[in-house]
C-alpha cells in the first residue's frame, strides 16, 4: 500500500512503495516533533509490533486526569463521592439503635421527632396567589414567572407539611405507621430528602438540612419579588423550579418590545466583573443573573475568559451574568465556548440552557476537561 506521491527519495509522479525508508524517516520524524497522544506520552518512532507493546510499558505515564484531558480536581471530586458514598452505605447498613445518640439517651424516633418540629415551625406558610394577583394584575412575562414559581413551592411546602403531621401522629401512635411513613421516618433519621419531597421538588443533591435551609431562601427571594412583581434587580437563577421559564421570559419581554419573531431570537450573556451588592435596580433591557458556578475550569475576571482551574478549588463562583436578547444572526460566536449550564453535578436532565463563554484557548481544551456552569455547586453527600 502506498503511502504518499513523491517525496525526497522518488519523484513526484511516482508514487513511493509502502517500504520506502525515506517516508518513514521523515514522517515519523514530524510525528516525534508535532504529534502528542496524550500529555506527556509522544507519538512512537517507526518500530514493529514488539516494539511499540514496549514502547507503551515504558513511555505511557500513570493514569490520571490530565492523561484524558481533565483538571486533576476531577480526580479529587471522585474520590470525595465515592468515600462518603462508602461511608453513608455503612451508616444505612447499622441497626436503627445504633444511629440514635445513646449518650444523650436519644432513640431515633425522638431524633426525627425534634427534625419534623423544628421544620415544621419554619416551615413558611402558602403564597396567597389570589390577593398577589388582585393587588398586582401585571401580566408581564416576569410576573408569569413568579406566579408559576409561587403555584410549585406552595404544592411543595404543602407536601411537607401534611407529610409531617402524618409522620407526628404515627409517632404518637394515633395512626398507623404505612410504608410510606416509615421510608419518610427513615430518610430523616439519615438526613436525605424523603422521597415524596422530592417528587415535586427541584433537582438537589444536597442533604435535608441544607436542603430545607436552601428551600428557605427560595421562599424569602419569592417573598420579596411578590411585594411589588417588578424584576429584582440580581436575579437569583439557582433559586427557580424551572430557570428555563425566566430566561426565556427574557426573550420574550424583548421579542414584544421590538415585535421581533421569537424563533429568530437567542439569548447572549456578558459576565461582569461586579457582585450581586454592586448593582441596585435591574438592567433596562434583559436581567442581570447570579447564583452560577464554573465547574473544570475558572473565570479570570481581570481577562474576561476562561482560565484553568485553581487546585482544590472543585467550583468557583461566577460574578453577576448580565443576559439580553438578540436577534440570531448578531450572535457573537468567535473564539466563544458553548458552555452547558446544569441545575446540578449530576448533570444529565438537569441541562438548562448554552452560555457562550470567552476563551482565548482552544475550545476542545474545556470540552475535553467537561467546563460546565452549575446553579448548585456543593454536592449533598457530606455526611
Amino acid at each position: 500500500m502506498p503511502i504518499r506521491a513523491g517525496c525526497g527519495a522518488h519523484p513526484r509522479w511516482l508514487r513511493c512503495p509502502s517500504d520506502c525508508s525515506w517516508c518513514r524517516g521523515h514522517l515519523s520524524n514530524e510525528i516525534e516533533d508535532e504529534l502528542m497522544l496524550a500529555p506527556g506520552f509522544v507519538a512512537p518512532p517507526y518500530l514493529d509490533y514488539s516494539g511499540y507493546q514496549q514502547y507503551i510499558e515504558d513511555k505511557l505515564p500513570p493514569e490520571s486526569p490530565a492523561l484524558y484531558g481533565l483538571h486533576p480536581n476531577a480526580e479529587i471530586e471522585f474520590l470525595t463521592v465515592t468515600s462518603n458514598t462508602l461511608f453513608r452505605t455503612l451508616l444505612e447498613m447499622q441497626p436503627r439503635n445504633a444511629v440514635s445518640s445513646e449518650e444523650l439517651g436519644q432513640s431515633t424516633e425522638d431524633k426525627v421527632k425534634n427534625i419534623l418540629d423544628d421544620i415544621l415551625e419554619r416551615l413558611p406558610e402558602e403564597f396567597n396567589i389570589a390577593e398577589i394577583t388582585q393587588n398586582h394584575p401585571d401580566r408581564s412575562p416576569y410576573a408569569l414567572v413568579c406566579f408559576q414559581e409561587c403555584e410549585r413551592m406552595n404544592v411543595l411546602i404543602q407536601e411537607i407539611r401534611v407529610s409531617l403531621q402524618r409522620l407526628d401522629l404515627s409517632l404518637k401512635g394515633e395512626l398507623t405507621l404505612s410504608p410510606d411513613v416509615e421510608a419518610q421516618l427513615s430518610a430523616l433519621s439519615y438526613d436525605r430528602v424523603p422521597d415524596t419531597w422530592n417528587k415535586l421538588a427541584y433537582p438537589s443533591t444536597y442533604g435535608l438540612a441544607q436542603w430545607f435551609n436552601d428551600l428557605l431562601l427560595r421562599c424569602r427571594e419569592l417573598d420579596t419579588w411578590t411585594q411589588d412583581l417588578t424584576l429584582p434587580a440580581v436575579v437569583w437563577l439557582s433559586g427557580f423550579f424551572n430557570p428555563q421559564s425566566f430566561l426565556t421570559a427574557i426573550m420574550q419581554t424583548m421579542a414584544r418590545k421590538n415585535e421581533w419573531p421569537l424563533d429568530r431570537m437567542c439569548l447572549t450573556i456578558d459576565v461582569t466583573k461586579k457582585t450581586k451588592e454592586d448593582y441596585g435596580h435591574p438592567p433596562r433591557e434583559g436581567a442581570y443573573l447570579h447564583g452560577l458556578h464554573l465547574e473544570g475550569a475558572r473565570w479570570d475576571t481581570q481577562s474576561g475568559v476562561l482560565a484553568d482551574a485553581r487546585l482544590k478549588e472543585l467550583t468557583s463562583t461566577m460574578p453577576v451574568i448580565f443576559a439580553r436578547a438578540i436577534a440570531v444572526d448578531r450572535q457573537e460566536t468567535k473564539h466563544t465556548y458553548e458552555c452547558p449550564v446544569y441545575k446540578t453535578k449530576a448533570r444529565g436532565l438537569t441541562y438548562v440552557w448554552t452560555f457562550r463563554l470567552k476563551s482565548r484557548e482552544k475550545l476542545a481544551k474545556w470540552v475535553l476537561a467537561g467546563v460546565a456552569l452549575l446553579l448548585e455547586a456543593q454536592t449533598a453527600l457530606a455526611l
